[in-house]
């Protein structure tokens, strides 16, 4: 077992049940190529932290712009809990030392280590929330994912990307831009989905997400900023 003591400490969250909090690490892969180690891999955990995660952010921004509609809310949600933002937030507080993957995953750095780590970081929340309780999940989502929404909102990286990108492209380039299913992957209640958005032939930006309106978004989003487009 990994000794996840260095970890507890950085948190300032000591867990109970020490195994609960390595199978928040356990990825599918890990699990695949090591059937007899009896541990089960984090998707659970993930599918509830997901939950906990989506709860813990609404009431923040319900409560921190009270002035804003359903619509700008759910906007800002969706840009402060996109893989791409937990991914780095789990990679500046060191998951990525602890994550359990296959010899394979592991040589992957790239953004498809991004988003294991998105979803480590939502699966701890889940084994948080079971070991700790409710407010010691909520101030863990708080010291680590909350100072990034004064940027989204400064920086209007909540808008729509989908439009902005076609907007854009038509204005400059004359194309409309097309999405392209790349990979799927997962069970029918936990589907991942990567899709490329193109300009003609051209792949210009890479999006991955749980639904396909979140991964197009991610392309879009993406995009943009290979454009410089984003104003």
């Amino acid at each position: 077992m990994i000794d996840f003591s260095q970890f507890e400490k950085k948190t300032n969250i000591i867990f109970n049940d020490k195994k609960l909090l390595e199978q928040a690490f356990i990825h599918r892969s890990y699990i695949n190529e090591n059937t007899g180690s009896q541990l089960s891999h984090n998707e659970r955990l993930e599918f509830l932290g997901d939950a906990v995660l989506e709860l813990i952010v609404t009431d923040y921004l319900y409560n921190k712009y009270p002035d804003q509609d359903e619509g700008s809310l759910t906007a800002y949600r969706s840009s402060l809990v996109n893989a791409i933002i937990i991914g780095e937030v789990a990679m500046d507080i060191g998951m990525n030392e602890y994550l359990l993957l296959s010899k394979g995953e592991s040589k992957d750095v790239g953004k498809a280590r991004g988003y294991i780590l998105a979803n480590t970081y939502e699966a701890y929340v889940g084994a948080v929330y079971l070991d700790r309780g409710y407010d010691v999940a909520k101030d863990f989502i708080a010291g680590t994912l909350f100072g990034k929404i004064e940027a989204i909102v400064a920086k209007k990286l909540w808008r729509d990307h989908k439009s902005l990108i076609q907007e854009k492209s038509q204005e400059y380039l004359n194309v409309t831009p097309n999405y392209k299913v790349l990979s799927e992957v997962g069970p029918d209640h936990d589907k991942h989905f990567t899709i490329g958005i193109f300009f003609g032939d051209e792949l210009v930006a890479e999006g991955k997400g749980k639904s396909k309106q979140e991964a197009e978004q991610e392309a879009a989003r993406g995009a943009l900023e290979v454009k410089e487009w984003l104003d």
